[in-house]
């Protein structure tokens, strides 16, 4: 494996969990009691990632007092600040750290928990230019980010609007890029963001359109522990889960 970093979207305030996020980010929401982002920090350095660059924007200064109470003796967590967090979806926190995406790295939304051994399971997956982390299950909700593989493993289409009968998977909000992938994910998020709309656009619009070039391969995560926090609920979903 090479080294790698990786890069958490925890821009968005996250206004579905109002009022748990009318002062507070919702990446700093209590899980088992400890914050989604010190989950996603210590899982990701406990499965060897060696840098992580969190891109923040609603209360950052929040983000940055845990940083420096809980990791003030990790030099390799850094903050970059995305002032459109308003005005733009995930897309725009993605152009905020390509900077970050000279090398291999992981890209992970802010609101998702996940443990050390998922993270492993996708740093050792099959060489690919881009690695889609993905899990099942019997049905799909309407919020699920659904994934359409073909009998390879090859991502075919993601989107929440994949239709019923071409659902074969979730996506977890994990990516893994290596080698060009970078590179090709840069250059379609930069196409992209010339148009003025796409600033609304989830930077899962992009692995959906690199997907038809077949350049992004799926990672299965089935049986390892995550959640993701949309709303109230999943805090005590996560909670349980991660109190075990």
């Amino acid at each position: 494996m090479n080294a790698v970093k990786a890069i958490i979207l925890s821009a968005g305030q996250g206004r579905r969990l109002l009022p748990l996020t009318e002062n507070s980010p919702k990446c700093l929401l209590p899980v088992a009691d400890k914050p989604v982002l010190a989950w996603q920090i210590d899982a990701l350095f406990a499965a060897g990632v060696e840098e992580i660059i969190i891109v923040a924007g609603f209360q950052v200064g929040l983000i940055e007092a845990l940083l420096e109470t809980r990791y003030a003796e990790q030099p390799n967590i850094k903050i970059v600040f995305n002032p459109f967090y308003e005005v733009a979806d995930n897309l725009a926190s993605c152009w905020m750290a390509r900077h970050a995406m000279d090398g291999d790295f992981l890209l992970l939304n802010g609101d998702t928990v996940i443990e050390a051994e998922l993270v492993k399971r996708v740093l050792n997956s099959k060489p690919a230019p881009i690695t889609l982390s993905v899990d099942f299950k019997d049905s799909y909700d309407a919020d699920d980010m659904k994934v359409q593989l073909d009998q390879d493993g090859l991502v075919k289409q993601v989107s929440k609007i994949v239709p019923a009968h071409e659902i074969d998977a979730e996506s977890i909000g994990l990516i893994y890029f290596r080698d060009q992938g970078p590179l090709y994910f840069c250059q379609a998020m930069e196409s992209a963001l010339r148009h003025p709309a796409e600033l609304k656009s989830w930077y899962l619009s992009i692995i959906d359109q690199l997907a038809t070039q077949h350049l992004v391969h799926s990672c299965s995560v089935k049986g390892f522990r995550w959640c993701e926090i949309d709303f109230i609920e999943d805090l005590a979903k996560a909670g349980m889960l991660f109190s075990e």
